[in-house]
């Protein structure tokens, strides 16, 4: 029991120590943890040495962090995912799969025979890292982007299908319909009581402790465990069990108050689960280094094959498919999990996993450093794909009867130049009150939904990248009266509100300019530039707010509030 307290010792202390320099350095934590592992256990400096201490931290972490991934699959999300993101997540899966068991195979991986080598690799290739792809999506606010948005998509079908493997994961050597049948009954008899529990039970409960944090918390782990013993009676695994006991948790009213009073007791013991996996990890050998970076290889061009072409089939565009593409090249943090619980059941090989988890670092450092810069690899990468014969929705752009057919040809009177909610409640406002305006504007931006809800309501509109030169140029902004940059500059891609400002004056010296300022000190800026305005949204929010507080102190909020709701029931918004 001591040694054991002294071996967790050691891993947090080294976990925090390697943890702040990973931050500095603006790498993943869970690389520092990984590195923790393997420095203080018995292939490093060995002060770790109890595969005892090994496993039970391993197990103990592994229940929580597959408990908070349950937490975090929103059930709602996946039922009202949109056919793009169904159809790319399946053709992303599947083909990920066919594409891994051909190649892992084919290098002379086992897939059968009590050995399933070549299996779970090509389940761990095909899962996405959650924790890597939503940190970086929300540093670059991209999350609310519709790349962003295909790309937390597939990441939550990714977790369900990954579920459903665990689900026949023990019973792989005596892989038989009736036994898949019966591991997936049994999983249907856990995940129906538990949700039943969750919805008629559990909310009573917790309402009744809602003011004691300490019993919400001990009740939340109350019900993991006893989820995950329950399903270790079934011949499940606590793993999955712990897993059920959190999507089951996520459904029912006090979800977000048990995710924030587990979230410290979850970084503690997830932080323990992949320092554990750290000290499994040997000093690698030529063979494990060669096979890891076969692994990695064929992560990333499966990844771009898999999700890039179900994109593309779906007219979603060049850029829209390629960024999905980039942003889910890694192997996930589930893979991991996945790959131990093969080590587990002796399914796999001790070397196949090692390999597995260097090639989980490498892509863990690549990624991370390739998603920071996917907007100029995308730009790089389309001129490329045009030459081989790949279209973008542009393909007909200002060039004869088929562009002019598809919405384009030279930018009319006033021009939108890049298109989000500010430009999406200006249509609105337009068509509410002077709709024979509409015939007179220009839409240029590159989100393909933007593109074909605007051409389907009859808008003229030119599929475009508006931070590169050509596009303003080919769209012939040169002509028009009045140029609108609505997009602030922390969601534009490539550019600024000044440089963009700065490249219409340049093609447009007498159109009218009107930006957008984030800043009061850019407003001057934008003017020395060429702006002939500037709007500052802060300011046009204050006043909206302003009069809020009138109406409620002369008791008309209730009048103001109805006003409001006769105005958004009008309005027909591109983006809700």
């Amino acid at each position: 029991m001591h040694e054991l307290i002294r071996d967790i010792t050691l891993c947090i202390l080294f976990a925090w120590m390697l943890g702040l320099l990973a931050h500095f350095s603006r790498q993943p934590l869970i690389l520092a943890y990984l590195i923790a592992g393997f420095c203080i256990g018995p292939f490093g400096a060995g002060w770790v040495k109890s595969q005892e201490s090994i496993s039970v931290i391993s197990e103990l972490g592994l229940i929580f962090m597959l408990f908070m991934i349950g937490l975090e699959i929103d059930l709602k999300k996946i039922v009202r995912a949109g056919k793009v993101i169904l159809f790319a997540a399946g053709g992303q899966l599947l083909g990920g799969c066919l594409l891994g068991v051909l190649f892992f195979v084919g290098i002379g991986l086992s897939l059968g025979g009590g050995h399933f080598d070549a299996v779970y690799l090509c389940i761990a290739c095909a899962l996405s890292s959650t924790v890597i792809i939503v940190k970086v999506l929300y540093e670059k606010r991209e999350l609310d982007t519709l790349p962003g948005r295909i790309t937390l998509g597939v990441l939550v079908l990714q977790d369900i299908f990954a579920i459903l493997f665990l689900a026949v994961q023990p019973s792989l050597a005596n892989l038989e319909v009736s036994v898949i049948l019966i591991s997936i009954g049994r999983v249907g008899v856990l995940v129906a009581a538990a949700l039943l529990v969750s919805r008629y039970v559990l909310p009573r409960l917790f309402h009744q402790i809602a003011r004691r944090p300490e019993l919400i918390l001990l009740g939340a782990l109350a019900w993991c465990f006893l989820v995950a013993e329950t399903a270790e009676r079934l011949s499940l695994s606590r793993e999955m069990g712990a897993l059920i006991a959190g999507v089951s948790l996520s459904t029912f009213p006090y979800a977000l108050d048990v995710t924030a009073k587990v979230t410290t007791l979850r970084d503690f013991f997830i932080t323990l689960f992949f320092v554990a996996l750290g000290m499994t990890i040997p000093v690698p050998g030529l063979s494990v280094i060669g096979l890891a970076l076969m692994i990695a290889a064929f992560t990333v061009v499966s990844r771009l094959v898999t999700t890039f072409a179900p994109l593309y089939l779906m007219k979603q565009g060049l850029r829209a498919s390629l960024l999905p593409a980039l942003n889910l090249a890694q192997i996930s943090e589930f893979s991991l999990v996945v790959i131990q619980t093969g080590v587990a059941d002796h399914h796999i090989a001790a070397e196949t996993a090692n390999a597995a988890s260097f090639a989980f670092v490498v892509l863990a450092v690549v990624s991370t450093f390739v998603m920071t810069r996917s907007d100029e690899i995308t730009r790089w990468a389309i001129g490329p794909l045009k030459r081989i014969g790949l279209r973008d929705l542009d393909h007909g752009n200002g060039h004869g009867e088929e562009g002019h057919e598809a919405g384009h040809g030279e930018a009319r009177r006033i021009v939108i130049l890049g298109f989000f909610r500010a430009a999406s409640a200006l249509l609105a406002e337009i068509e509410r009150q002077t709709p024979v305006l509409l015939e007179q504007i220009t839409v240029v931006d590159f989100n393909p939904n933007v593109y074909q809800t605007l051409l389907s309501r009859g808008l003229h509109v030119i599929y475009g990248d508006i931070s590169n030169v050509d596009t303003l140029l080919h769209a012939g902004i040169g002509k028009s009266e009045m140029i609108i940059l609505s997009v602030p500059d922390s969601l534009l891609k490539g550019a600024t509100n000044e440089k963009l400002v700065r490249h219409v004056r340049a093609l447009n010296p007498t159109a009218l300019i009107v930006a957008t300022a984030d800043l009061l000190a850019d407003v001057g800026e934008l003017y020395d530039a060429g702006a002939s305005y500037v709007t500052v949204t802060r300011l046009s929010d204050a006043h909206e707010l302003f009069t809020v507080i009138e109406a409620a102190q002369a008791g008309l909020l209730a009048d103001k509030r109805a006003e409001l709701d006769q105005r958004l029931g009008e309005r027909r918004e591109v983006l809700p």
